[in-house]
């Protein structure tokens, strides 16, 4: 148990730090709605017999998804190199590319993808949130 501590304070990222990265991927993924289908109870549908405007009460969510991805990408992009290898490699081992025994293999391996891609590939995790949540419990205990 005394390892497991003593590794949390090894990492460059602050616990709290990748613990407030998943509650901003958890927000962005609660405001993404993948039940919108064609033919949806969500369908506008135009009375052509009325002349009055619609209003689409929608954009105010968009604006707030927007905002919430453009706060995650802003936080993810002021990490630094060590910071996002080490975030990546939480990722990885929370889905389980790697163990958390193999935790230096996948800080290696992380560190040779381009920073500058970070927030975009993180981004395109599909359970970024619940991946960073079991990589941070797996490696900082």
């Amino acid at each position: 148990m005394q390892n497991r501590q003593e590794r949390e304070w090894e990492l460059s990222i602050g616990p709290d730090t990748v613990r407030m990265l998943i509650l901003k991927a958890k927000a962005l993924n609660a405001g993404m709605r993948d039940d919108f289908d064609a033919g949806s109870e969500h369908e506008i549908e135009f009375d052509r017999d009325r002349s009055d405007f619609q209003h689409h009460h929608g954009l105010a969510e968009e604006e707030a998804e927007d905002l919430t991805e453009r706060e995650l990408r802003a936080l993810i992009g002021d990490l630094n190199v060590d910071e996002a290898a080490e975030l990546i490699a939480l990722a990885w081992v929370g889905r389980g590319d790697f163990e958390p025994g193999e935790w230096d293999e996948a800080l290696s391996a992380a560190k040779q993808r381009p920073l500058r891609q970070t927030a975009r590939y993180l981004l395109g995790l599909p359970q970024l949130a619940d991946w960073l949540e079991q990589g941070l419990e797996s490696v900082a205990g």
